[in-house]
């Protein structure tokens, strides 16, 4: 599953940075922005189990499927309460641009940029992470990026072992994520290693699908 999307950072160590930048910050202006202080101490002792939980799982020692599967477990806590402190406490005032840039996230923009149908077609290329996890840059073969009705990326994937037929055409593809960012993490299975990865991409813009791009192969570490 992707490990990010939309301002969240890509990875999970500059996840687990911003969480633990957010406990420093939102505990010098706790009273200001009326954050309780139960809030913070969630977020810092989430921010502290995902910090073991990912050396655990990085540790060639002590690598295993159960440390893995607790590791996402703890991400996936960790940036649900992100997404609840932001929700809650940052997209009102009093929080000023220079807030919302000591919190790694980018200033409000009031200005609503009208855009259409996505028309441009973007394609995966994979580089290499870690064991089970491929990085997927986004390249646009047609189109231009800097089109406003290119607002996100739909990315369908599937995994097929060997002697096993690949998918014919993009829409073979069962599993997918969405992002805005043109450089991502998928994170497969243990039991996924040596088997074959199958990406294919639309664009997407408030529901507004755009065409295929072509379908991207790679082995999974």
């Amino acid at each position: 599953m992707s490990k990010t999307t939309d301002w969240l950072p890509g990875t999970r160590e500059g996840q687990l940075a911003m969480a633990k930048e957010w406990v420093t910050v939102m505990t010098a202006h706790a009273q200001e922005w009326g954050i309780p202080s139960a809030v913070i101490a969630e977020l810092d002792g989430l921010a502290q189990e995902a910090d073991s939980a990912l050396a655990t799982a990085k540790n060639e020692t002590t690598r295993t499927p159960v440390a893995t599967a607790r590791c996402r477990t703890v991400f996936e806590a960790l940036t649900d309460k992100m997404r609840d402190v932001k929700r809650r406490y940052f997209l009102t005032p009093p929080l000023t641009e220079a807030d919302y840039v000591a919190l790694g996230l980018k200033p409000r923009d009031p200005t609503v940029t009208p855009s259409g149908t996505p028309s441009a077609q973007v394609m995966v290329e994979t580089y290499l992470i870690g064991r089970h996890e491929l990085g997927v840059k986004l390249i646009y073969v047609s189109g231009s990026p800097s089109d406003p009705a290119n607002k996100g990326y739909r990315v369908y994937y599937g995994v097929t072992a060997a002697g096993e037929p690949p998918p014919a055409k993009p829409e073979d593809l069962t599993r997918s994520f969405f992002t805005r960012r043109k450089k991502d993490v998928v994170e497969f299975g243990y039991g996924d290693s040596g088997k074959t990865a199958h990406f294919a991409v639309q664009i997407e813009n408030d529901g507004k699908k755009g065409g295929w791009g072509p379908l991207v192969s790679a082995l999974i570490p």
